[in-house]
Parts: C-alpha cells; structure tokens; sequence
C-alpha cells in the first residue's frame, strides 16, 4: 500500500485577513461562537474558495509580547488543522484573556472543540 500524499500546511498571508472591511464583514455577516480561550466568527464561503484567517488580540491581553504569542498559538492551530474544515470559511478568531498563560495543546484542543460545536470539522 503507498502511503497518502502529505497535504501541505501552509498559512501564507494570502491566506489571511489583513483589510478592516474584511474584518467588518465576517463579524457582522457571519456566525459567532465564543469557546474557551477564543471567540470564533466566520462565514461560509462558496466552494473552491480560498480559506483565510484573520487574528485579533486586544490591549487588554497584556503587551505586545503577549499579544503576539496569542496571535501565533491561534494561528498555527489553524494551520494544522486547516484540512480539517468541511468547507471553505473566512475565519475570525478573538482571544481572550484566558490565554494568556496557556500552552499551544490547550489553545488547540479549545480551537478544535469550537470547530465541533460549530459544525465545521469533515465527519469521518
């Protein structure tokens, strides 16, 4: 038996949100979750869409390296787990105060458990 082809994980900043109307759009016309450490916003797009990432850490996390430490957990757990998603979204992510102090596994199995509530994640 040959093995799979590895998928590429890849978060290239094609793939992220970077315009505030972008930001705007996805938090106002798409759904909303809040789940542990993150409040997860995102809207369905039409298949075969790029999916795209965006970020936001508030003052109030702490300085910046703290807030950059955030943007990087939440980031990277949506890289791996970025073939995942049953479909194509723009996905929002807003971190909470509650993770600051918390370590990539526990970052991940929040971003997960929301991508379950959420319905999001391919049944196998």
């Amino acid at each position: 038996m040959a093995a799979e082809p590895q998928q590429r994980r890849l978060l290239g900043r094609n793939m992220r949100l970077k315009q505030s109307r972008d930001f705007s759009r996805v938090r106002q016309q798409g759904r909303r979750m809040p789940y542990g450490c993150l409040i997860a916003n995102w809207m369905v797009l039409p298949p075969g869409s790029p999916m795209r990432l965006g970020v936001i850490t508030a003052k109030k996390l702490g300085n910046a390296v703290v807030r950059a430490r955030a943007r990087r957990l939440l980031r990277e757990a949506f890289r791996l787990h970025q073939h995942d998603l049953s479909q194509p979204v723009d996905l929002v992510l807003v971190a909470q105060r509650t993770i600051v102090g918390k370590g990539f596994a526990a970052v991940e199995a929040d971003f997960l458990a929301m991508l379950r509530k959420a319905r999001l994640v391919k049944t196998s």
